[in-house]
């Protein structure tokens, strides 16, 4: 009987586990994700300053990503633009995005510039029907005379009848 136990242990322990990643890209791409809000936090050592974004503006942004780990974001920052495309990958533990999707951005002087938004993404939540990433100086030592800006961007899934 002990025998059998532990063949079955073994057994049981060695089928293939799927990858940490697995079901986080399957998150990813289970629907279109409509951004619901920015949080710019910009510090000076750990003295911050909060603006929220995205509080007035009309257009529909959503970020899509694909299996064959391409991405598209519509409207980045409120802006009528075509849609963005790009490539994601993640992280092999999962716990952060990597895209090189590039956006236009604010415009200076009626010249729109361009940036890579989510070039280096912490996901700080994914679930089902809601994503937060954080993006900007994710350093975990600061200085009392350091400089960071970090950009929290948070989504919602779109239902099925929205935008599909």
């Amino acid at each position: 009987m002990l025998l059998v136990l532990i063949i079955t242990g073994i057994v049981v322990n060695s089928c293939k586990k799927e990858s940490p990643t697995a079901n986080i890209g399957a998150l990813l791409t289970a629907g279109k994700w409509q951004l619901a809000s920015i949080t710019v936090t910009n510090y000076v050592g750990t003295n911050p300053t909060i603006d929220t974004f995205n509080t007035n503006c009309d257009s529909t942004q959503v970020f899509t990503f694909n299996t064959n780990n391409t991405c598209t974001y519509t409207n980045y920052d409120c802006i009528a633009q075509p849609v963005a495309k790009g490539t994601w990958t993640l992280s092999s533990d999962g716990l952060y995005l990597f895209s090189d999707i590039t956006c236009k951005d604010t415009i200076t002087g009626g010249i729109p510039s361009t940036g890579k938004p989510f070039v280096y993404c912490q996901i700080t939540t994914l679930g089902q029907y809601s994503m937060v990433l954080t993006t900007g100086d994710l350093t975990t030592y600061v200085t009392p005379t350091t400089r960071r800006k970090i950009t929290v961007y948070g989504f919602v899934k779109q239902s099925k009848s929205v935008g599909n």
